[in-house]
């Protein structure tokens, strides 16, 4: 049942970016979900990919989490995000509980 949403995110302006993570807690504590990872220290261990701010949040569903990304609230987020990051790559998967 549960559903992680995972973002790699490159912050070019960082006092812009304070907005979206002023707002982004609101909006994933409305959907029922919580912060795993939000920034912090990270190794590649294998592979090219070379992530730079990581962010994984735990939703009880699938449906919670793709209502997250869609609510009211984290559209706000994402408005005060704009043209703070040089990008912003964000996917929601499926948790292992349910395959």
């Amino acid at each position: 049942m549960t559903a992680y949403v995972i973002a790699d995110v490159k912050v070019s302006d960082p006092e812009r970016y304070k907005g979206y993570m002023a707002l982004s807690p609101g909006a994933v504590a409305a959907a029922g979900g919580q912060f795993v990872v939000r920034g912090g220290p990270h190794q590649v261990l294998e592979g090219d990919w070379r992530p730079n701010r990581l962010v994984v949040v735990q939703f009880p569903s699938y449906e919670k989490a793709q209502a997250f990304y869609d609510s009211v609230l984290y559209r706000q987020a994402r408005d005060a995000r704009a043209g703070a990051t040089e990008f912003f790559n964000m996917v929601v998967v499926q948790g292992a509980d349910e395959q």
